[in-house]
């Protein structure tokens, strides 16, 4: 039996199942951000070391990259329904522990188990919407739909967290995803159909090995080399995870039934898609990290007021992955995917022309482009991959979030604090050690204003606001240009070949090829 007649459009549950991917995604997204404003306070409840504070902050997006593509081949020969129930398990369990925590040791671990329960969840989620939604049109949709959970799950978390840490303890950003757990298993459990590849490869367990630590040693590097600038152990994790990366490539090369099937990427849909997914999002998380940092400790606005900020952002976002079928079907998914990120690189120009403080319209623009861009690239990723490798293809693709989101706030973060450095100037009445202090960061050079009060600190204030935003402009230009580039040889490299009568519009002129079956 095909899968168009099992998981497609004769089964009437698929919607119903989407809802429960896109809830789990949404918590997801939330997660990983609702711990930003939260920060504060735990730090002065747990009193973690700098080292154990970036390791909390840090070990949940470490173990979301490493897990994916393990999670998600796994989930192919598994079960992709079971991958996610096992998900919701941890995650929830996970949860509950962080929320517990009573040592910073105690939350790193929680925390990284948190990644773990989120690699399940989001390796799951993409390969179920491929094998449910086989029809062009209606995965382009879902993926719509799909798409604006996880970004607005992203947006809203420092909304939830400055909710919760205005009303009860810190503990509670994590708890509050315990009940929503519950819930999705149970829903889960109901509507979701099994799916699985009907002739699974062997499981290559020691690539799954390299890929994972290799990618831990990536995205270690490049987040100490924001956070730090970087130094030996920050270097040699960087080489001894790239090497292992090169490595695995090398051995999916050769090996007779790979891990990963790398002839995925000399299609110029799926690896330019992924590049897209990328980018964009990379520019989304710094966007967002550094509009929080700024309204928090520059402007001296409460966790609820500046996630209510944000909230244009998370609505707009919505909108464009809501509206990406509709426009991918009247411009064609390459002018879509180039549109997108156009938009968003004016955005970002406007931002870097205009300053970071009440630009609403560059927030709304930012949230349209990069959901119209999320939506299609996702789209690309899954529909170039057969449906029997949909758990391999999204783990791609959530790798390429994953990825996006450490390298956009590592590099755009490193330019930022580069120039807040040498922009920072003399302060009078402020002691050298004073300003050395007040240098290194925005979040210490408001402690350092605070206790100075007065005129010094008032100076001092602004002195590190004005070399903030010196530095966000110049790290919102070069994301701009950075997507003006992608944006062009998107619009040329993607463009059809040619088009056949009643096909899509950037459906190659050939008949289509029916799937292969897949137990549902």
């Amino acid at each position: 039996m095909l899968i168009s007649r099992d998981c497609g459009r004769g089964t009437p549950r698929r919607w119903a199942s989407l809802a429960v991917l896109c809830v789990s995604l949404l918590m997801v997204g939330m997660d990983l951000t609702v711990l930003h404003v939260a920060v504060p306070t735990l730090s002065g409840q747990l009193l973690p070391s700098g080292a154990e504070l970036l390791w909390i902050v840090d070990s949940e997006a470490l173990a979301v990259a490493a897990g994916l593509i393990t999670c998600g081949t796994l989930g192919d020969r598994w079960g992709r329904k079971r991958m996610l129930m096992a998900g919701f398990a941890v995650f929830g369990l996970a949860s509950a522990g962080a929320a517990f925590a009573a040592t910073p040791l105690q939350l790193i671990v929680a925390r990284s188990v948190l990644g773990i329960g989120g690699a399940m969840i989001m390796a799951s989620t993409p390969a179920l919407i491929r094998a449910l939604f086989p029809d062009d049109r209606e995965r382009t949709l879902a993926v719509g739909l799909w798409t604006a959970a996880n970004s607005v799950g992203v947006a809203t978390g420092p909304l939830l967290g400055g909710l919760l840490i205005e009303h009860f303890w810190w503990g509670s950003v994590f708890l509050v995803n315990v009940p929503v757990v519950a819930a999705a298993l149970v829903a889960g459990g109901m509507l979701v159909p099994e799916s699985r590849d009907p002739r699974p490869h062997r499981w290559d367990a020691a690539g799954a090995a390299m890929s994972a630590v290799g990618l831990v040693g990536v995205v270690y590097a490049f987040q100490q080399t924001g956070a730090t600038g970087g130094g030996p152990l920050t270097w040699g994790a960087a080489a001894a995870g790239l090497a292992l990366l090169a490595g695995f490539v090398v051995r999916q090369r050769r090996i007779a039934e790979p891990l990963l099937d790398l002839s995925h990427f000399a299609d110029r849909r799926f690896s330019l898609a992924a590049l897209c997914i990328m980018a964009c999002y990379g520019a989304y998380a710094a966007l967002l990290f550094l509009l929080t940092q700024r309204l928090q400790l520059v402007d001296g606005q409460a966790p609820l007021r500046a996630g209510l900020a944000l909230v244009p952002l998370a609505v707009a976002n919505a909108v464009g992955a809501a509206s990406a079928p509709r426009l991918s079907g009247r411009l064609g998914r390459h002018r879509g995917l180039a549109g997108g990120l156009l938009l968003m690189a004016a955005a970002l120009a406007a931002f870097s022309v205009l300053g970071s403080a009440g630009n609403i319209g560059a927030l709304v623009a930012a949230g349209l482009g990069s959901g119209v861009v999320m939506t299609l690239g996702s789209d690309a990723v899954l529909g170039a991959a057969g449906p029997e490798r949909a758990g391999a293809a999204g783990a791609i693709q959530e790798t390429s979030f994953s990825l996006g989101a450490g390298l956009g706030l590592a590099s755009l973060g490193t330019v930022l604090t580069l120039v807040y450095r040498s922009d920072f100037g003399p302060v009078p009445g402020a002691t050298e050690a004073q300003r050395d202090a007040a240098r290194t960061s925005l979040g210490a050079a408001s402690k350092i204003a605070a206790h100075l009060g007065g005129r010094t600190g008032a100076a001092l204030l602004r002195g590190a606001r004005d070399a903030f935003d010196a530095g966000f402009s110049a790290a919102t230009g070069i994301a701009a240009g950075v997507l003006v580039l992608l944006g062009a040889v998107v619009a040329v490299w993607l463009r059809p070949a040619g088009r056949r009568r009643g096909a899509g519009r950037d459906e190659p002129s050939r008949r289509a090829v029916p799937a292969p079956a897949e137990r549902c």
